[in-house]
């Protein structure tokens, strides 16, 4: 045998190998019993932000978490969804802010219309925007288990990527405070 052949051969065999050996750990890991339960907060990321809430951000809250219960999603994603509604309105329905708005971003999640999101009457309804994050964050791999900020980005595509992680602990407090009620 050749020298470059064998050199060939050898280095698909120690690839097959290596490949071997970490993907044997993930397999055995994807075997293993998925626990219907996740922690509302996996890893809180970065120091903490947190606002005192007025009863409608109160009531946005709720209505973020029974959507979420409606969407058969469990806690972790009423954390990720008041978490990035924390960030974008501060739990604030907002309609068009002039100037000061962010293109067309409406709503609990600053959503545009212009982007697919829905009319601007659906935007603003917390049902439906609620609904529509999730959908975007049911087609995100592996959301469950990812940090929050990463969840969120994906989802809504922010020129602040990691200012989501800010809210994770009062989202979790908020989610685990009214989760039951």
């Amino acid at each position: 045998m050749n020298t470059m052949l064998r050199k060939s051969v050898l280095g698909i065999a120690g690839l097959a190998f290596t490949g071997g050996v970490f993907a044997g750990p993930i397999a055995a890991h994807a075997a293993e019993p998925v626990h219907s339960t996740k922690p509302v907060a996996v890893s809180v990321q970065g120091a903490q932000s947190k606002i005192d809430l007025n009863d409608e951000q109160t009531a946005n809250a709720k209505a973020i978490i029974a959507a979420t219960k409606k969407a058969g999603l469990p806690e972790r994603a009423a954390v990720i969804s008041i978490a990035t509604s924390l960030q974008e309105s501060k739990l604030e329905n907002l309609g068009h802010l002039g100037d000061a708005n962010d293109h067309d971003s409406l709503g609990l999640f600053q959503q545009r219309p212009s982007s697919g999101w829905g009319t601007p009457e659906q935007i603003t309804n917390p049902e439906y925007s609620t609904l529509a994050f999730l959908k975007g964050l049911k087609q995100v791999d592996g959301w469950q288990d990812m940090p929050l900020t990463e969840a969120a980005q994906t989802v809504q595509v922010s020129a602040y990527p990691d200012a989501y992680a800010q809210w994770e602990q009062q989202a979790a407090d908020i989610v685990a405070h009214n989760w039951n009620s």
